[in-house]
């Protein structure tokens, strides 16, 4: 009788800043039964968003997010599925989008499904680049930004470097600080409601 073969459980994501050149981006591995509501925690931690506006997860016309009174009728509780059911196989890739202002889209791609580990929760293994300033205005808001920041001359640029705090480190990233703050955190982590207003609601 053949032997059965090892499921794999650890899949390992490249994650892109979609609109950015040159890309912003982080490689982490997770367990394929990590839920979409952790994987937004991860992405979260590893770009170092601040988690402070909405966001959702979308593929093929079908979206996971918090659910809502005031979210549309289509909106699947994230909470409620795993990584696994989502992305199947090689290549499968969503789109993971926060703070619906600037329009921050991030490509979700599984690059492959490696055997299980040890690890239970997520890690950061490869990145580039730091990720722009929340508020900025999105892909083109942040390209104005780095035109105005690093040139002197520019009329705006006093103003630019005291709102986004002087200096600017647009080619930065740390893998080992990122993985200290990924070990910090609880998994599976405990969530709170965020309103249509970004305010924080009760806990699920």
């Amino acid at each position: 009788m053949p032997t059965a073969k090892l499921k794999p459980s650890i899949y390992q994501l490249k994650i892109t800043l979609v609109g950015i050149q040159p890309p912003i981006w982080r490689r982490i591995l997770v367990p394929s039964t990590m839920r979409l509501c952790c994987l937004h925690d991860a992405i979260q931690a590893v770009f170092g968003w601040t988690d402070t506006h909405l966001h959702h997860f979308e593929r093929h016309g079908a979206y996971w997010g918090v659910p809502d009174d005031e979210d549309f009728e289509e909106l699947n509780d994230e909470s409620k599925v795993a990584l696994r059911k989502v992305l199947l196989r090689d290549g499968d890739s969503l789109i993971y989008t926060y703070d619906f202002g600037d329009n921050w889209r991030h490509k979700v791609l599984l690059e492959k499904m490696l055997p299980a580990g040890a690890n239970s929760g997520p890690i950061c293994v490869d990145g580039r680049r730091r990720r722009p300033p929340e508020d900025v205005g999105g892909p083109h808001g942040y390209q104005e930004f780095l035109e105005v920041t690093f040139d002197p001359a520019h009329e705006e640029f006093e103003h630019y470097r005291e709102w986004a705090g002087d200096p600017v480190h647009a080619e930065e990233f740390d893998m080992k600080v990122v993985n200290r703050v990924l070990e910090r955190m609880r998994w599976p982590m405990r969530h709170r409601r965020l309103t249509a207003l970004g305010r924080p609601g009760r806990q699920r």
